[in-house]
């Protein structure tokens, strides 16, 4: 069975266990305080709602989410959103440092 942005069950137990906070800037996603920007939302790396795998799914904060909208995490990744919130291809969570290697 999969989820509303079919995501298999499996899948998403997996990434859900990986992705403990942001993979872009690191905000906890917490039971207790999530606001409408800091609570997790699904991330396709590669805009590409086709590509359903562990390599192209991640939870990602919502205000990181609708920042990075359709651009490629390189290109994202020099625009003030992110420079204002240190977030570099350094900080960024393994997941998407592979992904920046591998020309996103």
């Amino acid at each position: 069975m999969a989820n509303r942005w079919n995501i298999p069950a499996w899948l998403e137990a997996k990434v859900r266990a990986r992705d403990q906070v942001c993979v872009y800037c690191g905000t906890a996603f917490t039971a207790f305080k999530v606001s409408a920007r800091s609570g997790p939302s699904w991330e396709h790396i590669i805009n590409d709602a086709t590509l359903i795998r562990e390599d192209n799914i991640a939870l990602c904060c919502r205000g990181c989410n609708a920042s990075k909208g359709q651009k490629r995490v390189s290109d994202w990744l020099v625009t003030p959103y992110c420079k204002d919130r240190g977030i570099s291809a350094q900080t960024v969570a393994p997941i998407i440092q592979r992904a920046i290697r591998n020309g996103q």
